[in-house]
């Protein structure tokens, strides 16, 4: 594949699968607050297209910003960073 210049990635946890070759990311980070200088976790929830449908929920995946796909997907399924431990 080429290179397209700069996009943004970003790594997450899939919190569903249901949809056809969409899933759900929730993205964490962590903001300093702005008085009491306390480190928050701030979750950003993303919709991302998954061609093969080879994700889990649980796994830790990573996501690339690419063009609008639907309404409100854009980004893309890159990889599986860490697959969720089944019980």
């Amino acid at each position: 594949m080429a290179e397209r210049g700069h996009r943004k990635v970003r790594e997450g946890r899939v919190l569903s699968n249901k949809m056809d070759k969409s899933i759900s990311v929730a993205v964490e980070r962590l903001v300093k607050h702005p008085i009491y200088g306390r480190y928050i976790r701030r979750t950003t929830k993303l919709m991302a297209h998954d061609e093969e449908q080879t994700c889990q929920v649980g796994d830790i995946v990573r996501v690339v910003e690419t063009r609008p796909t639907s309404k409100q997907k854009r980004w893309r399924f890159v990889d599986v960073v860490r697959r969720a431990e089944s019980v």
